[in-house]
């Protein structure tokens, strides 16, 4: 019997193409896994009426443990006009299987990190006075509560006459009192106290374990002083029981300013949930974008890893497929390391750090290509070939002996 059970879930577009590799190069290290399909995304959703289907959500609360492609998620009208012609009209509503999973399993901590590899072209640079340049580290965490804030779901179009009646007690509703109910949509931000206090305390248990240096909490306390305010407020207590990592307080807007002049002076970063999918992003731009990014959704039982990208449909029926899948191995890599392989992570990572390096496969992506059927002509590497050129140096640094063992324990260049 396998040590662990991973439920695999590509999902829609490239998810198809990505999570295969990861799954051969989590092979290639030999992580003792069974790997179980379960079904997931927007065919279930024509099909079914439901993204996330009953024996998915079945299969994640009996193995804990999921690595998740990519899905399309469309517009209320675009969902409810692909539905089986036989669904429609019965009251089923698209909602993202992603989200319902974390709010399902309370998948309430995401983690993002965003940690550049040297040589890579996509990183950032910084011009010098001189006309040269420099190339700063960027290593920087994200740390996103996942459950609350914008993305809790309660939200109205033409909302129930309790909920006007309830938003007409506050005096900053006034100018909407007289807005036909059709004209009216609403979003709640919602923050609860505990969990906000509980990703500040993730944030910096990762800062200290780490050796990261500083903490910041990315919000905008001055204009949306009560939910922005909880979570500055929750930061500042956490960080009195860390007394050697200092607190950075930054307003979102003015974070996505100073993340492009000096990156590498941030650390770990915290923010609510539709904050920190912005300065994610954001960050994992400066890293080498989309095709670098992972993330992990953790609760306190069940964990799923999924890179950060869309479903990319436009690329999905290429063949051989072009997308590059260095942010899917990385989310591997992130799974890997929550089950304490922490070896084998950074064998992967280490691996992937020196193809990135060497520079000589690179996906078109890496090359600034247009993507396309024309890219691999243009010399760009399928996905099929950067895995291989990946499990390839892997199998040369086992054979020569020539891992950094420190690197690996220290999960290689998470470290300040």
């Amino acid at each position: 019997m396998a040590k662990h059970t991973v439920v695999t879930m590509p999902g829609d577009g490239i998810g198809n193409q990505v999570l295969p590799e990861a799954i051969r190069l989590l092979k290639a290290v030999q992580f003792d896994a069974e790997y179980i399909h379960a079904d997931i995304g927007w065919d279930c959703w024509c099909r079914e009426g439901n993204a996330l289907p009953d024996r998915t959500v079945e299969l994640l609360a009996k193995h804990k443990l999921g690595l998740f492609g990519a899905i399309t998620s469309k517009p209320k009208k675009q969902a409810d006009a692909e539905l089986r012609p036989e669904l429609r009209g019965k009251g089923y509503s698209y909602f993202s299987p992603i989200v319902t999973m974390r709010q399902r399993f309370h998948l309430d901590t995401c983690i993002r990190p965003c940690i550049s590899f040297p040589g890579n072209p996509l990183n950032f640079i910084r011009k010098k006075p001189d006309g040269g340049f420099e190339e700063p580290l960027v290593n920087v965490v994200v740390f996103r509560q996942n459950t609350e804030g914008l993305y809790a779901g309660v939200e109205w179009t033409n909302p129930p006459e309790l909920v006007r009646a309830a938003l007409a007690t506050h005096s900053k509703f006034k100018p909407f009192a007289g807005i036909a109910g059709p004209d009216l949509a609403i979003s709640v931000r919602i923050i609860t106290r505990n969990a906000a206090r509980k990703i500040c305390r993730g944030a910096f248990e990762w800062a200290k374990k780490y050796g990261y240096k500083s903490v910041t909490i990315c919000e905008k306390p001055n204009v949306l002083r009560e939910t922005s305010g909880m979570m500055e407020e929750e930061a500042k207590n956490v960080a009195r029981e860390f007394p050697g990592i200092a607190l950075w307080s930054t307003n979102i807007d003015a974070q996505t300013m100073w993340l492009t002049k000096n990156p590498e002076e941030y650390g770990v970063v915290v923010a609510s949930n539709l904050f920190g999918d912005v300065i994610s992003d954001a960050f994992a731009g400066l890293v080498g974008g989309l095709g670098f990014a992972a993330s992990g959704n953790i609760g306190d039982e069940v964990a799923v890893f999924e890179p950060t990208h869309g479903s990319a449909p436009k690329y999905a029926e290429l063949d051989p497929p072009i997308v590059n899948p260095i942010a899917m191995f990385l989310s591997a890599v992130m799974m890997l390391e929550h089950v304490g392989e922490i070896e084998k992570a950074g064998r992967i990572r280490q691996a992937i750090s020196a193809v990135v390096k060497q520079g000589t496969v690179r996906t078109y992506d890496m090359m600034r290509l247009p993507g396309g059927p024309k890219a691999i002509a243009q010399g760009a590497a399928s996905t099929v070939q950067m895995t291989d050129a990946v499990i390839a140096e892997f199998e040369r640094q086992a054979g020569s002996h020539g891992l950094d063992r420190e690197l690996v324990a220290a999960g290689n260049s998470r470290q300040r």
